[in-house]
């Protein structure tokens, strides 16, 4: 067996229609890498399981992130913390995931939405480094949004559901949404699922003068509208399998230019929209190192917390 290299890291990136396994300490540095489908719980779950136990015989590692879809429970006080909760992902509803990965693992665990580890792991490793206030959204099988806000997620009655709010309707859209709650919230409209629902064809396989386009990029232009007047981040990403689309970005940058209306006087705003909305600086591996980024973060602070005299910051 080979000797084990404790300053590695692991990481689980849980989405609802594949997880990635991430080894390594950062974006330089990855091991390894499996990706598996989400499918049923149990058998996922099991899956992990195996990865994270070959990597522990083989190599060893001293944290474990998992960056997860949600609505999950991060409330430490709460029984039910680590839990995935009222998905509407067929068989994961209530589903203990950090409790069950860190008593088979061993290691402490780092538990956090897929939105809010993306958006750390830009902070720590990509186009985020050097801001305290920015946000991270991924268009895909959901709509998510990570606010970083002083350099930490947003948190208070529990993690943020940006993708489940209600927008103005584009005039003449009469598009039921897929939501299983709301209908027509962000995610109900322009995810990869409302978008195939609406234009009968994946998003990639849609001409860039598509129809549906225009009701997608008005949607996420509302949904910026809105975050720019409530948490006003100084940059945003948008990632995720949709907005693989490049020519969506400029339609969603005049969309929200057009939704502000020159309400918010920034210069961002005014003469720099592309580079306030931007892509990651990760690519698609953000999802990924986000999950590392969380084991990083539990890692370094129970390391801190070991030591006498040393507070948690």
């Amino acid at each position: 067996m080979v000797a084990p290299t404790p300053k590695l890291l692991a990481g689980v990136e849980l989405g609802g229609t594949k997880c990635v396994c991430i080894l390594g300490t950062g974006p330089q540095d990855v091991r390894a890498v499996e990706r598996l489908p989400t499918g049923e719980r149990e058998a996922t779950l099991r899956r992990i399981e195996a990865v994270l136990e070959g990597w522990r015989a083989q190599h060893g590692f001293r944290a474990l992130g998992i960056a997860s879809f949600g609505p999950v429970d991060l409330r430490e006080s709460s029984a039910t913390h680590g839990f995935i909760t009222s998905t509407s992902k067929a068989g994961w509803r209530d589903t203990d995931v950090a409790g069950r990965l860190e008593r088979r693992c061993g290691v402490p665990v780092g538990f956090d939405t897929d939105v809010n580890g993306a958006a750390l792991a830009e902070g720590r490793w990509g186009a985020a480094v050097g801001l305290v206030d920015y946000a991270y959204v991924t268009v895909g099988t959901g709509v998510g949004v990570g606010s970083i806000v002083r350099g930490r997620p947003i948190f208070g009655l529990n993690h943020t559901e940006l993708g489940h709010i209600r927008v103005v309707r584009k005039a003449g859209d009469r598009f039921p949404g897929v939501c299983p709650f709301h209908g027509d919230c962000i995610e109900g409209l322009a995810s990869g699922p409302a978008i195939e629902a609406r234009a009968g064809a994946p998003a990639t396989q849609l001409a860039a003068d598509h129809p549906a386009w225009e009701f997608v990029a008005h949607c996420l232009g509302q949904l910026l509208h809105t975050m720019v007047l409530t948490t006003a981040p100084s940059r945003i990403f948008l990632g995720g399998g949709v907005m693989g689309q490049a020519h969506l970005f400029e339609r969603i940058r005049q969309e929200l230019k057009r939704s502000l209306n020159g309400y918010v006087e920034a210069a961002e705003l005014e003469q720099g929209l592309a580079q306030y909305i931007v892509p990651p600086g990760l690519g698609p591996m953000a999802g990924p190192l986000g999950a590392l980024a969380l084991a990083a973060d539990v890692e370094q602070n129970a390391r801190r917390d070991s030591v006498p005299g040393v507070a948690l910051r």
